[in-house]
């Protein structure tokens, strides 16, 4: 099972939890993937998990439900897209192993591990979560931005971001 590292859940849980981000790097020491990219592209296009692709082009997004066919990986071409996959962890065992770290939390509060892939300059736009989100960055790199106007207008907000 992973281990937090240097992390203090009662501090996260007194000046953190629902009142502010927190970005916390390398969480554990002894990360490793648990899903490569052509494996979530595979249960995207399985029947019965929910899937959406996200394509940019002219500066506008396009989104198409799943389950995707095989060979529509190969047509996306050179504009950005990003592929969400929802509840990858009730059918990847690792992945559900993700979510054992994070069980200071009520299991009520938890829905289900959410696994996203994005090509170079894919992503799904500017947005908050209505609800509380713990965000672990895999494979890759990406520019995760906290909005501060956005939370000063929505207190609501409460994103948690573990990378």
């Amino acid at each position: 099972m992973m281990q937090f590292t240097h992390f203090d859940i009662d501090l996260f849980l007194r000046n953190h939890w629902q009142k502010a981000p927190l970005l916390i790097r390398n969480p554990w020491k002894d990360w490793r993937n648990p899903l490569e990219p052509d494996e979530l592209a595979g249960l995207a296009c399985e029947e019965g998990v929910e899937s959406r692709l996200i394509m940019a082009a002219d500066d506008r997004l396009a989104m198409e439900s799943g389950p995707l066919p095989e060979t529509r990986f190969g047509d996306l071409g050179r504009d950005p897209w990003t592929l969400l996959v929802q509840a990858v962890d009730q059918h990847v065992p690792d992945v559900a192993a993700l979510i054992a770290p994070f069980r200071f939390v009520p299991d009520w509060r938890i829905d289900d591990v959410m696994v996203s892939y994005a090509s170079h300059g894919g992503g799904v736009g500017a947005h908050f979560d209505q609800y509380d989100v713990f965000l672990v960055q895999g494979l890759g790199r990406r520019r995760w931005r906290v909005g501060s106007a956005v939370i000063a207008r929505r207190r609501s907000c409460r994103t948690t971001t573990c990378a």
